[in-house]
């Protein structure tokens, strides 16, 4: 199983290919947050993003390479064991993953962002956790201003919209997010809407108020985030404003934001930046219509592609990818300020998830 006795463990995913030990689990210490790591895989290629399946007893991950694949794990007390061969996505480097609910007429799929081909794809979730083939494969079209990273599209990210069926696919190379009916049967992508983003932004990643009604999505290719509003019931997603990541003394050159995540009461929210090296931290006001930088904190390390929170919303995670750890850090109740409480090492280290 995925849990212990004194709660959650942790995954983390990580570059094979960079010296990665595949997918690692860890203990987590109730009190403090700590991490200590039992044991490793590396039966799948760069599991370089992983997501929980939702009975605690499965997870998934990505497989982020040219010939791109999913792969369905069992959770077991001597960690992830792999359940079948990974599954194709059709798709070239997979960098995100989502599930979405099943019933007893639909299937559950599990939908991945495909950054390199700019495509999103859906295989289906059997009853046992494992997955099915083949992919259904949705492409992305168009470009944007920055010629060196925005030639063609590069969908990052794909999440599902709170309070409805919708999916929403976060697009790098077109500044754009996409949200899409999915009809699980077939697993087939029908776009509702295109929301454009400022040119040139980048987005990369996005996150929900725990109220369900904003969004906040990261832009890479400029340190900022846009504050949305979501409309479930109508599936819209209106662009509201920006925010700056970093200070107004820190040029934006060189840094490139990763992940955003939300704290349970919607007061608070953490920006991960790469380069920069920093976590930025966030107010958030009542309705979530405005979100103002407070401060930065060093992240702990190099390169910090993901951040993650516990679900006891007490403690933050840093996958620190070039310096190889993940750095836990306790938060201000009042303030929401990281207070950096510990690391431990974690070679091309990608992401963190708790089961």
């Amino acid at each position: 199983m995925g849990t212990t006795d004194s709660g959650p463990r942790a995954y983390i995913g990580s570059f094979t290919t960079a010296g990665g030990l595949g997918i690692t689990t860890a203990t987590v210490d109730p009190g403090t947050g700590a991490l200590t790591p039992l044991h490793s895989t590396d039966a799948v290629p760069n599991p370089s993003y992983l997501v929980p399946g939702p009975d605690g007893r499965h997870l998934y991950a990505v497989s982020e390479t040219p010939d791109g694949a999913a792969a369905a794990f069992a959770l077991t007390p001597d960690g992830p064991a792999l359940l079948a061969p990974p599954v194709p996505v059709g798709g070239a480097d997979p960098t995100h993953l989502t599930l979405t609910a099943g019933d007893r007429d639909r299937p559950a799929r599990l939908v991945t962002a495909n950054y390199s081909s700019g495509s999103v794809s859906t295989l289906p979730v059997r009853a046992d956790g494992t997955l099915g083939g083949p992919a259904t494969v949705f492409p992305h079209s168009g470009s944007g201003p920055r010629t060196d990273r925005q030639e063609g599209p590069h969908a990052h990210a794909v999440m599902p919209g709170p309070g409805g069926d919708l999916l929403l696919s976060v697009d790098l190379g077109t500044d754009s997010v996409r949200v899409c009916a999915l009809d699980a049967a077939s697993g087939t992508l029908t776009v509702r809407e295109e929301v454009a983003l400022r040119p040139g932004s980048g987005p990369r990643h996005i996150a929900f108020h725990p109220r369900g009604d904003r969004a906040y999505v990261v832009g890479e290719l400029d340190p900022t985030v846009t504050v949305c509003r979501w409309d479930a019931e109508r599936g819209t997603l209106t662009p509201l404003g920006e925010t700056r990541l970093l200070p107004d003394t820190v040029p934006a050159a060189g840094t490139y934001p990763s992940e955003l995540v939300v704290s349970p009461d919607g007061r608070f929210a953490w920006a991960a930046n790469r380069g920069h090296d920093s976590i930025s931290v966030l107010s958030l006001d009542g309705p979530g219509d405005t979100a103002v930088l407070l401060t930065t904190v060093p992240c702990g390390g190099h390169w910090p592609r993901d951040l993650a929170l516990h679900p006891d919303g007490l403690h933050l995670y840093a996958a620190n990818e070039r310096s190889g750890d993940v750095t836990w850090f306790t938060l201000d109740r009042e303030t929401g300020v990281p207070a950096r409480a510990g690391s431990v090492e974690a070679p091309a280290a990608s992401c963190v998830v708790f089961a």
